[in-house]
């Protein structure tokens, strides 16, 4: 079993990655919980393939788990399936001193976590992610929340979990679609943290096989582990972790989340901000190039669309990443290496 430490300000908690972990997810939890009661908020299509599974498992443990399933896809991720869920939590007898689980990808995560954090002023939770985005990205460093009408991820919380609990054997039953949703995370730590990960991928033939997937889901978590450790609330090196999606959300967004995958848009995020910097002399040359090659070869986009910029620029406008007057761009000053560029509201103009 492989394990990643998390500590932040407000907790310290373990992420376990080993291949069928899943078998000893009822274990884990009777470390960590005395209670009765556990919510698995899960979505329509885990819930189908896994759900009396962990049921099962929890149970045989003594506890009394029950399923709270939401429609799977990015669009549950709003007010109405949270308020749902926290009324199905509330109709299962759960209170505060029991546990939640959020069971699924990435929208499970932040809908499950986002739930945790709000009902009844907090409730312990960890997360069980089964998508390689949410494994390598999204179920670590507390970041919970769902979508408003006006953009992406607009209101949510910090709020850490107990645990994370990774089985890389969930990867096996995904589309190539969602592998190449992951992938567009993964790329991006190579491209903020680690050449060493962007040289694997480049070499690399079957990323999913082992034990080289679990190399990889370890080395993000350790980049993302770092960065939260410094920086749990966003004000500062977390920031890098947001290359590519000042774009990103906006693309999402401008899509009605619906053509592009968010490891998608983070991609076509990176490309074009990428493009920019590159041409304005703030990345080194040829690095465009190679996230390119990169990106073809995992199946991702990389050529921008036709868009409104007026839209466009609206939905960057609104995005929890601009703060008073100014926006924080990520950019490359190579494969590797990050560093946050400031500019003023009024510049983003030249950088559509």
């Amino acid at each position: 079993m492989r394990i990643v430490g998390v500590a932040t300000d407000s907790k310290v908690y373990s992420v376990y990655i080993k291949q069928g972990i899943i078998n000893e997810c009822g274990k884990i939890i009777n470390k960590l919980y005395t209670g009765k009661k556990v919510g698995i908020v899960t979505d329509s299509n885990v819930n189908r393939l896994y759900g009396k599974k962990l049921k099962a498992i929890i149970e045989e443990e003594g506890y009394e788990p029950f399923i709270v399933e939401f429609e799977a896809g990015e669009n549950s991720k709003c007010l109405n399936s949270l308020e749902n869920i926290c009324s199905r939590l509330l109709e299962g007898g759960i209170t505060r001193g029991d546990l939640i689980v959020a069971f699924g990808g990435g929208v499970a995560g932040d809908l499950g976590g986002f739930a945790a954090s709000v009902l009844l002023r907090g409730i312990r939770y960890i997360q069980v992610p089964t998508t390689l985005i949410a494994q390598v990205d999204s179920s670590i460093g507390g970041k919970v929340g769902i979508n408003l009408k006006e953009g992406k991820n607009l209101m949510g919380s910090f709020y850490q979990p107990e645990a994370v609990i990774i089985d890389p054997e969930f990867l096996k039953t995904l589309d190539e679609k969602y592998i190449a949703d992951g992938m567009g995370e993964v790329i991006k730590y190579a491209c903020i943290k680690d050449e060493g990960i962007f040289k694997l991928l480049e070499d690399g033939n079957n990323i999913i096989s082992l034990p080289i997937i679990d190399d990889i889901i370890e080395k993000c978590c350790n980049i993302k582990a770092e960065l939260v450790r410094d920086d749990e609330k966003d004000n500062g090196a977390r920031m890098l972790l947001n290359f590519g999606h000042t774009f990103g959300h906006a693309i999402e967004k401008y899509y009605d989340y619906s053509r592009y995958s968010h490891g998608e848009a983070v991609a076509l995020g990176m490309i074009h901000i990428t493009s920019k910097a590159e041409a304005m002399g703030l990345t080194q040359e040829g690095t465009l190039d190679s996230m390119i090659n990169l990106l073809k070869k995992y199946n991702l986009p990389y050529v921008l669309p036709p868009m409104d910029k007026t839209r466009l620029k609206d939905y960057i406008l609104i995005d929890k990443k601009a703060r008073g007057d100014n926006i924080n761009l990520i950019l490359l000053k190579k494969i590797g290496e990050a560093y946050i560029h400031n500019i003023k509201k009024d510049e983003i103009d030249i950088w559509l």
